[in-house]
Parts: C-alpha cells; sequence; structure tokens
C-alpha cells in the first residue's frame, strides 16, 4: 500500500506532502543551520535504543496457499502482514506504507499488490507494519516496523539479506532507518520518498495555504487552529477547484508560486495541506508553524507588484515554542546514511516534488555519505506512478550496489 490519490467512500486516503523548487537553496540552508543544534536535544532520534525482548502477536492468522505463506496478526497495537513466497530466496524486503488518512488493514486472502509485488515476485520475504496511528505517523511506525523484522527472525529464522523499502512517506522512513539502525540492512530502496526535514517541508506547505487565505478567504477553515472534524473530502476538494476556476487571475498566482500545473493539482494539495496542518496540531499539542519570516516570491514572472502585495496582506501566524519542537524531533535528518540507499522519483510529482530529495542530498553531502546516494528520475508524471518494471529494476539496481557491485548512474533512467 503507497500513497497515492485514490478515494474510498468519498474520502481521500492516501496523499504525501510535497516541495517546491523555486525556494530550495533558503531551504536547505535554513535546515543545515538548524540540523547541528537538534541533533543535541534528547529523544531526537526516534529511539534505536538498546534491544528489547521480541514482542508475541495478541492476534495471528497463518494461511498457505500454492503462492506462499501469508500471516497477519497484531503485535503490540499494530496490524502487520508477512508475506512468504513459496520459493523464497531466504532474504528480506521491509517495506514502510505511506501517510494514511485512514488506518491501513491487512486482509490475509488479499493478493499482495502495488510497490510491494515486485520484491515478492523476487522471492523475497515481505513483512509490513500498518503502524498504531495514521498520519505522519515517524514516531510510531519506526519502532513497530522494526520490532515487525525482529519478529519475522524470531519466527521464520534469521534471513541471508535484508532491505529496506518504502514509498512516499515511506519513503522518508527508509532515510530514517538507514540514519539510525543501518546495520540490519545491506542497503534501501526510497520510492517518490518526502524525505528531509519535517519542519522545512511542512512550513511550506502552511504557507501555501496562507497564501491561499489571502487570495481566496473563507473558502477552507480556519488555518489555527484546523477543526478537529476537517476530513479532506471530495466536498473539500470541489470547494476549492470551484474557486480557483471563479477567479482565473488568482488561480495563476497560486500555480506560480506552488509550482503546480493545473487547478485540478491546486485543489488536492490545499484541501491535503490543510488535513496535514490539522494532523500536525494534533500530534504537537499546539500549532508548530510559522509563517512571520517567510518571503513569498514567484506569483508572477513578469513583475514583482504581486509579490509585495502578498506579503504585505497575508495572515502571519506564530509558532509555540513546545508544539514546533515535536515537529523538530519527528523528523530532522543527520543526513549519516549507513548503507546505499536508491531513491527513485518520477519527473513530475505534485504532492512530492524531486527537489525535495535534493535537500536531503545536501545533508548527505554534509555529513559525508555522499557515497551513499544516489537520485534518478524516471518519465513519468504524477506521485509514485512507477511501473511494476521501473520498481523492480530500481531494486535490482540497489541490491547489485549494496553487494558491492557498480553504484547506480544518478540522473534520468533510459527506458
Amino acid at each position: 500500500m503507497v500513497a497515492d490519490r485514490a478515494v474510498l467512500g468519498g474520502r481521500a486516503k492516501m496523499i504525501e506532502p510535497r516541495m517546491i523548487s523555486a525556494t530550495r537553496p533558503r531551504f536547505a540552508a535554513i535546515a543545515r543551520l538548524l540540523a547541528p543544534a537538534i541533533l543535541l536535544m534528547p529523544g531526537l532520534r526516534l529511539e534505536a535504543g538498546a534491544p528489547t525482548p521480541v514482542p508475541v502477536p495478541s492476534h495471528r492468522e497463518v494461511l498457505q496457499s500454492p503462492a506462499g505463506l501469508t500471516e497477519v496478526g497484531l503485535l503490540d497495537g499494530a496490524a502487520y502482514r508477512i508475506d512468504i513466497p513459496a520459493h523464497w530466496n531466504h532474504s528480506l524486503v521491509v517495506f514502510y506504507h505511506g501517510y494514511a488518512l485512514q488506518p491501513v488493514s491487512f486482509h490475509i486472502a488479499a493478493k499482495l499488490v502495488g510497490q510491494q509485488e515486485p520484491f515478492f515476485d523476487r522471492h523475497y520475504a515481505v513483512v509490513q507494519s500498518a503502524f498504531s496511528r495514521t498520519g505522519w505517523a515517524l514516531q510510531q511506525a519506526y519502532p513497530e516496523t522494526d520490532a515487525l523484522r525482529r519478529y519475522f527472525i524470531k519466527k521464520y529464522g534469521q534471513p541471508n539479506e535484508t532491505y529496506v523499502t518504502g514509498g512516499s512517506m515511506g519513503g522518508q522512513l527508509v532515510a530514517i532507518t538507514l540514519e539510525i539502525n543501518p546495520k540490519p540492512y545491506l542497503g534501501g530502496l526510497d520510492l517518490c520518498g518526502s524525505v528531509g526535514p519535517t519542519y522545512v517541508n511542512f512550513n511550506h506547505r502552511f504557507a501555501m495555504r496562507a497564501a491561499f487565505d489571502y487570495y481566496f478567504p473563507g473558502v477552507m477553515p480556519s488555518l489555527v487552529t484546523v477543526p478537529s472534524t476537517f476530513d479532506d473530502t471530495i466536498a473539500d476538494r470541489d470547494k476549492v477547484f470551484d474557486a480557483l476556476k471563479a477567479n482565473p487571475a488568482a488561480a495563476t498566482s497560486l500555480r506560480n508560486l506552488t509550482g503546480l500545473h493545473n487547478d485540478a493539482n491546486l485543489a488536492h494539495d490545499i484541501a491535503y495541506w490543510t488535513f496535514i496542518v490539522k494532523d500536525m496540531q494534533e500530534r504537537a499539542g499546539g500549532n508548530p508553524f510559522d509563517n512571520r519570516n517567510f518571503v513569498y516570491t514567484g506569483t508572477s514572472a513578469s513583475s514583482t507588484g504581486d509579490d509585495f502585495e502578498l506579503n504585505a496582506k497575508v495572515k502571519r501566524y506564530a509558532a509555540s515554542p513546545q508544539a514546533r519542537a515535536y515537529m523538530l524531533r519527528h523528523y530532522t535528518p543527520s543526513g549519516h546514511l549507513g548503507k546505499p540507499m536508491l531513491a527513485l522519483h518520477t519527473i513530475y510529482d505534485p504532492i512530492v516534488q524531486p527537489i525535495q530529495l535534493e535537500m536531503y542530498q545536501d545533508e548527505v553531502q554534509a555529513a559525508g555519505a555522499e557515497q551513499n546516494f544516489v537520485q534518478q528520475v524516471v518519465d513519468r508524471e504524477g506521485h509514485c506512478d512507477f511501473t511494476q518494471d521501473q520498481i523492480g529494476d530500481a531494486f535490482d539496481e540497489m541490491v547489485r550496489w549494496a553487494k558491492g557491485g557498480p553504484r547506480p548512474t544518478p540522473g534520468v533512467v533510459k527506458p
């Protein structure tokens, strides 16, 4: 299961934050300034910690089929799924799913599909946790998935090789895992990952939502604080889309500001950004976002007058220091990738733009770990819109590299 724009029952299911290329140098500089200080804060790292007892599932079901073995259950409050192919190569892929607005569930009789399928087809066992909380669940996802990995070893034996993969928010978790606990893994594959400093990435989303309110007052609910009842429905997106169509000049300014290609993408993201602001406000116990020093640029290609007016009139908000500290802890990367990580993106992603990875690359280079990072891009548009062959080929390249083979070639993946 991956982050995407799928809809079920009128509710958007999984989506991810994005980054804007026009402001990358300023954001990268901020991230570099923040990281050294934050890394000294107690509890920043998502506690890889000392070994803990392997948990025992409180519920467990197993199904044997011609395709192999599937196990689902509940481990420390988090649903999980294990798939072992009939012709298992005795190696393991640990998979992290993307941002989920609604709880993820696993059905034992359902075929393994999505980004995980190419790994299973290559005869790897695949384990994945649903995480005990929805939303930007980094705080829960890493320890719960590592507990599942350790349970797998206890139940099915030590794999010959272990790799970590994930899509969208799950790609951020791949980077986190290879920074704080690389030892169990040979390498990782980050698919359309929302990597980099959470505070920088999400604060930009907040600033863009504030700009939307300047151009379209009263269309969306309050930004501080977003009502707990807001749920990012299709109706919310339609309301934004209708407002954009009713004021084409303002819509053009916002598309220029955000780097989005069309009103459909913009309507999608405005509603999503509102949901994630709510998610982080609830997690952090207050408002972690601040646009008082944010300088808005790029609304017009021919004039700076529109930029100045926006900066003069947009509503400014201050962050709660305690809430901001929460977002900094979850997560500001160190860049210290301990094992090889290959990152794959589409050429246009309206939710997670490749510039976000470029900012993370700055962190990796500053940490002296650039030998462990490669970014590639495929000629497709959409969030995580890879073919199964592209995912499988990228995984094969990463595995060869992790086992001492050639380093993948950065840049465009040729058909």
